[in-house]
């Protein structure tokens, strides 16, 4: 959720994201589509309740609505597909928003499960809507929408919807109610398809079925979403008009459709696509905006926009050092490690008494805020000093739960080598390799503390972005050791870790036979508020050195991107093995580093 071109962490205008800016160019190709006779419909694609502090809590005023709700009435939107985020507070918060909603909200390949169970959403929908420019005794043009998002969700979110709903596949579910949609008499039929690209090969349980999806007869155009890319893309062609948009209302998608008459309706004969961006990144960095914010829209966001400010600004303790995570992907994360902390803190007295309390406790953490698509200026930034809850907010982006999880010393290998598949395969004596591969997501590199282990780029990746064993005599964790003795595999640990990932959320495998401990409902984001404030002890991790390492290679150095805001933490590092290189041509800062 980017309403307002506001960063709420920073509380600070950002002219590089927001539904404000985007609603400008909204208003603009509503304006060319009158004037050449055509129709217009205006869709969102999910994930539009989580991801801002605007979105976080329910309006105080009983009558007004949710801020997401009311955008969606502002710009007149005509339907809304859902995305797995729309789900990380629950069925019931999710029916209190949408019980407000101004347009149709569809969800195909989710059905209720649970005996009497009403979902707050509509499988498809079909709208009609006449062209200005075809003749008085033309008929309306039908258009079938459906949506589907990753059936992966009932795992990441099975603390809110096991038992409680079923997910069908993505392309099972595409091919019914593409035959259904035309049954019912549709011209065209949309997808809001909240998923990615993925292989070209249709297999099931696809996370992200693009590929597979834009081929199926029948389907005239893709709003795709999910992975944050921009498509179109002269690197991924289509053979029908598909557009993903970006993140955070960077740009709008337009998709124009040419339609002739057919016997009493429509036919698709043709279209094209295209991105509008609101904004761009000049040589040094500066995004200029391309576009305003629409003062109307933001006028009627301006009361939630006041009242997540002052909600922001709730005072909560004190820092003596910056948190920030410009270098999470290969120095020590002051950031992370304040969370592991403050997850340990919250697990121990719940363990007490438990077949756990024995056992070492381990925090595992991975960073929200790392760049990548998001954009060079998305990381953790947190002045050393007084904070508050939009500091909370940018050190724990995610509504995930705590959870805690028992696993022996060969399941926590195996976690880290998961994790350690972020990395590329580094050559000895290479110079210049990227060191991430862009292909693996930032938020599955989990750093587990309370142990120290090194991670050895020379070797190959053990495991593939779908965890599934790709070498089996390829280890990239060197030297794991707890409380200085090396790591046994038959020895038990308890982890802190959140419920995304102890469900098994990003394909970590070895997590799908751990033991899961109760524990009370405690979001992460609540813990860390409460570490900061002093109402959970200080852990005996925060004494702990730094838990892992990249292995050195001499005479070898690899390039990491990371914002241009670290710029003013660079004299944290080892400046005889890190260097600043300037800035690449989307705005992120290059580092060489040597190994």
């Amino acid at each position: 959720m980017s309403l307002l071109s506001h960063d709420y962490y920073a509380d600070q205008p950002d002219p590089s994201t927001g539904l404000s800016r985007t609603a400008s160019l909204i208003a603009r190709a509503r304006t060319e589509a009158e004037a050449s006779g055509a129709a217009c419909l205006l869709v969102d694609n999910g994930d539009g309740l989580q991801g801002a502090p605007l979105g976080d809590k329910l309006p105080e005023n009983p009558g007004r609505l949710h801020p997401l709700m009311q955008a969606f009435e502002t710009l007149k939107y005509d339907a809304a597909g859902l995305g797995n985020h729309d789900f990380n507070y629950g069925l019931d918060r999710l029916r209190r928003v949408l019980a407000d909603a101004p347009c149709p909200v569809i969800c195909s390949n989710m059905t209720a499960a649970e005996p009497g169970l009403q979902l707050p959403f509509a499988p498809h929908a079909v709208l009609e809507r006449s062209l200005p420019a075809a003749g008085p005794e033309d008929p309306p043009l039908r258009i079938g929408l459906f949506s589907v998002l990753p059936p992966q969700t009932l795992q990441w979110d099975s603390h809110h919807l096991a038992g409680r709903v079923q997910i069908t596949p993505v392309m099972e579910t595409a091919r019914r109610t593409v035959q259904a949609l035309k049954a019912a008499g549709c011209d065209a039929v949309v997808a809001l398809a909240h998923t990615g690209l993925g292989p070209e090969a249709e297999h099931p349980g696809m996370e992200n079925a693009l590929r597979p999806l834009a081929r199926l007869p029948g389907i005239d155009a893709i709003v795709a979403g999910h992975t944050h890319l921009l498509l179109p893309s002269e690197d991924e062609p289509f053979s029908k008009p598909v557009v993903m948009p970006g993140s955070l209302g960077s740009h709008l998608g337009v998709i124009d459709l040419e339609l002739r008459r057919n016997g009493t309706g429509w036919k698709v004969t043709g279209g094209r696509c295209a991105l509008r961006p609101i904004a761009r990144r000049t040589p040094g960095g500066e995004v200029k905006p391309l576009v305003p914010e629409d003062p109307g829209f933001c006028a009627a966001l301006a009361e939630d926009h006041a009242a997540t400010r002052r909600r922001m600004e709730e005072p909560v303790g004190y820092s003596s050092r910056a948190l920030h995570s410009y270098f999470t992907f290969f120095a020590p994360d002051p950031a992370l490690s304040l969370v592991a902390c403050a997850q340990a803190a919250a697990v121990r007295p719940l363990l007490a008494g438990t077949a756990a309390a024995a056992l070492p406790l381990l925090s595992a953490v991975s960073p929200a805020k790392f760049g990548a698509r998001a954009g060079p200026g998305y990381y953790t930034d947190v002045d050393a000093g007084p904070l508050c809850l939009r500091h909370v907010a940018d050190l724990y982006v995610f509504p995930n739960e705590l959870r805690a999880v028992i696993v022996s010393g060969a399941q926590l290998l195996d976690w880290l080598e998961m994790s350690a598949g972020l990395f590329n395969q580094i050559t000895p004596g290479s110079s210049g390799q990227p060191a991430v591969n862009p292909e693996r997501a930032g938020h599955n590199f989990d750093i587990l503390h309370g142990l120290s282990y090194e991670i050895d780029l020379a070797a190959p990746s053990r495991f593939t972005p779908r965890g599934q064993l790709a070498d089996p005599h390829a280890r990239r964790i060197r030297n794991a050791r707890w409380n200085g003795a090396p790591l046994r595999e038959r020895q038990q640990f308890a982890v802190a870790v959140n419920s995304y990932r102890a469900a098994g959320g990003g394909h970590f495998r070895t997590l799908e036979h751990a033991v899961q401990m109760p524990l009370p409902p405690l979001q992460v984001r609540d813990t860390v508020r409460d570490y900061l404030a002093g109402r959970l002890p200080e852990d005996p991790l925060a004494e702990a050195p730094a838990p892992w390492r990249l292995a050195p290679m001499p005479g070898t150095e690899i390039r990491i991107s990371t914002g241009p805001g670290a710029r003013p933490h660079l004299h944290e590092l080892d400046t005889s093995r890190v260097a600043a290189k300037g800035l690449t041509e989307d705005g992120f800062l290059s580092l060489a580093v040597a190994l």
